[in-house]
């Protein structure tokens, strides 16, 4: 009998994917695939959230997205002049939901008390989601757009104070 040749024990470089998680950590992507010659590396990170305590009562949408129109007369401040606080601007282009997933509560609302780093939402982009983490710790004093809403680069997602 023939015996085949032996294929390496090790077909990738252990450091390609501990650098390749490193890149995850450093640009806040929850993921990352590269590809050599038929060598195919895919990394990616679990995205969970803390455990939040919410009331039993959901709490009602306290304005508009910052972009739709409103039925408020001339005497509503634009939300830009509202703003009191931090604004969490969208660090890309993509789509925002407020919840883990459908149907789950959100991440937080308005008055909840945050921590620095805390998952405030999720912007999907290229089908990646994106956690928007808390710059600070403080307290949500607006939510600036609606669940499953298209966002801007730049574009203020929610206000910390």
């Amino acid at each position: 009998m023939a015996s085949s040749p032996k294929a390496p024990a090790d077909p990738f470089d252990a450091r390609l994917v501990r650098k390749l998680a490193d890149i995850l950590t450093d640009t806040g992507l929850s993921e990352i695939e590269v590809e050599h010659g038929e060598l195919k590396i895919r990394v990616a990170k679990t995205l969970t959230a803390a455990p939040v305590h919410y009331a039993a009562a959901p709490a009602p949408v306290a304005h508009a997205p910052a972009h739709a129109p409103t039925a408020a007369g001339p005497a509503e401040a634009a939300p830009a002049e509202r703003i009191r606080g931090d604004a969490v601007n969208s660090p890309m282009v993509g789509t925002v939901y407020l919840q883990p997933q459908p149907g789950a509560d959100p991440f937080v609302k308005i008055g909840d008390t945050v921590s620095a780093g805390q998952t405030l939402m999720i912007v999907e982009a290229m089908k990646t989601m994106n956690p928007i983490p808390a710059p600070k710790a403080g307290k949500i004093v607006e939510i600036l757009v609606a669940d499953g809403q298209p966002v801007e680069f730049g574009e203020p997602l929610a206000v910390i104070e």
